[in-house]
């Protein structure tokens, strides 16, 4: 996959945004199925601007559309998402690299500390994984209850997890006969 959208600051107009519209051909999006475990990507556009915000730093917005088809987790049946999603990234100057590896993250996610160049096809591939469900389900397909237990022993089951129900029924069993 390659990256034909990587725009160079110093090249920037300060005083208009820069467009662009990213979509991937049909080969492209086969490869990137591949590399992020999907069925398929059927469609997919990342279309927006990078524009100036004050003097030195940089403002990418846009709207990730993508379509794609992984497998149930529940029956293993294609099912299908649509994704739109509006994606923005700060590119800022004087954004200090830490020398504590150990550091907290940023914490807003789209800052970002400004380079030479700007990615929006990477910041396209990256919002897009982000993005993926991680348990997709078709619709009406449950997971149901498995029960294990060695031979001769009575299962343990959901309900029997659930302490408070059997707290409530000891309870019962203790109040006196003339208490209701």
């Amino acid at each position: 996959m390659t990256d034909n959208t990587t725009v160079r600051v110093a090249d920037l107009p300060q005083n208009r945004p820069t467009t662009f519209d990213i979509q991937p051909d049909a080969e492209t999006l086969g490869a990137l199925a591949q590399e992020l475990h999907l069925k398929g990507v059927r469609k997919l556009r990342f279309k927006g601007e990078i524009s100036t915000k004050g003097r030195h730093d940089w403002q990418l917005s846009a709207m990730l559309g993508a379509t794609i088809v992984q497998d149930c987790v529940v029956t293993t049946d294609p099912v299908t998402t649509r994704i739109d999603e509006k994606v923005q990234r700060f590119f800022v100057s004087d954004l200090a690299e830490p020398d504590d590896p150990e550091r907290e993250m940023e914490e807003d996610e789209r800052v970002e500390p400004l380079g030479a160049t700007i990615h929006p096809y990477e910041i396209m591939l990256e919002a897009l994984a982000l993005l993926i469900p991680a348990y997709p389900r078709k619709d009406g397909a449950e997971l149901g209850e498995a029960v294990y237990s060695q031979p001769g022993v009575e299962p343990m089951r959901d309900e029997d997890a659930k302490p408070f129900a059997g707290l409530a029924a000891l309870k019962n069993q203790l109040k006196p006969e003339g208490d209701a």
